[in-house]
């Protein structure tokens, strides 16, 4: 994996991770501000997968393929899963929501690194 990228991932989903929260502490619904930013962080996944598989056909091997596999799919599922929650709800607790959706990405990113790193399951 390219470090770099992935720390800026993990980056600007923490940054809107903390915008989201300072947004459900405002008692603020969530806005079209924030789902731009949801949709930022969503097109940097988007290329992660895309570098994952690059990397992947040059011959590059994760240390457990199906864990590196799961953690580079799943990444891409929180953030709309969350934001689908969130939109149904429509609460001040549906800006916390995309908060913890967006937290769960830089975990995801540094364990997908660790996993291309030789790290097993």
């Amino acid at each position: 994996m390219i470090t770099g990228f992935a720390v800026t991932v993990a980056i600007c989903a923490t940054l809107v991770a903390m915008w989201s929260f300072v947004q459900s502490v405002r008692k603020k619904l969530p806005d079209n501000a924030l789902l731009a930013g949801l949709a930022v962080v969503e097109l940097l996944l988007v290329a992660q997968l895309v570098i994952g598989v690059v990397l992947l056909i040059g011959g590059g091997r994760p240390g457990s393929m199906a864990t590196y596999l799961a953690y580079l799919i799943g990444s891409l599922v929180v953030l709309p899963l969350g934001t689908f929650w969130a939109l149904a709800e429509r609460t001040r607790s549906s800006t916390a929501i995309l908060g913890i959706a967006c937290l769960a990405i830089p975990v995801m990113v540094l364990r997908l690194h660790e996993v291309w790193a030789g790290a097993s399951a």
